[in-house]
């Protein structure tokens, strides 16, 4: 029997949607296998630097949850005034679908602390730009017997960057 194009459409949400979590996270938490990595950010447009670093980061331990930025709190940390480029479900939904990310979980406050706390990862990471010291929830993490790690960045990219690139391509006309 042929299905249509709604049927399949609904399947292949599935298979990244049951990622996306708003409900319960301390029993989606519970079923991750250990250890667990966590990572947060506002991953507004995903590139290449953004791929490789979650890959390392999975590749910490047996599952990665990615905290992510609500709008809201992306709009508090004045990146731009058209900041965040794509909504939280369009960033969250990405980062879902892949292979690398366990769980996905939205966070409005003004750190991840909160957060870093309820989940208790086995190990915290966040980009090269952060030292240890400098990350959130290092303490509580290491006071677990847990590791925090800063990944280098091995390709330079950021999304400002990016858009900067293309604000100054659209201004010139030069859409090539």
């Amino acid at each position: 029997m042929a299905s249509s194009g709604a049927d399949t459409e609904t399947s292949a949400e599935g298979n990244y949607q049951r990622k996306m979590i708003t409900g319960n996270i301390a029993a989606v938490i519970n079923n991750l296998p250990r250890p667990l990595v966590f990572t947060n950010g506002c991953f507004d447009i995903l590139h290449r630097g953004h791929i490789d670093y979650l890959d390392q980061a999975r590749q910490l331990g047996k599952s990665l949850v990615v905290a992510v930025n609500t709008d809201e709190s992306v709009k508090r940390q004045n990146k731009a005034d058209d900041r965040p480029i794509n909504p939280l479900d369009d960033r969250m939904a990405l980062l879902a679908a892949l292979e690398s990310v366990d769980a996905v979980i939205p966070f409005g406050e003004p750190t991840p602390a909160a957060l870093i706390e309820l989940v208790k990862p086995d190990i915290l990471v966040k980009g090269g730009d952060w030292s240890v010291d400098q990350i959130v929830g290092a303490e509580g993490v290491t006071a677990r017997g847990g590791q925090v790690f800063s990944i280098p960045f091995r390709f330079q990219r950021s999304t400002t960057a990016l858009l900067e690139r293309i604000r100054t391509t659209t201004d010139s006309g030069d859409v090539s």
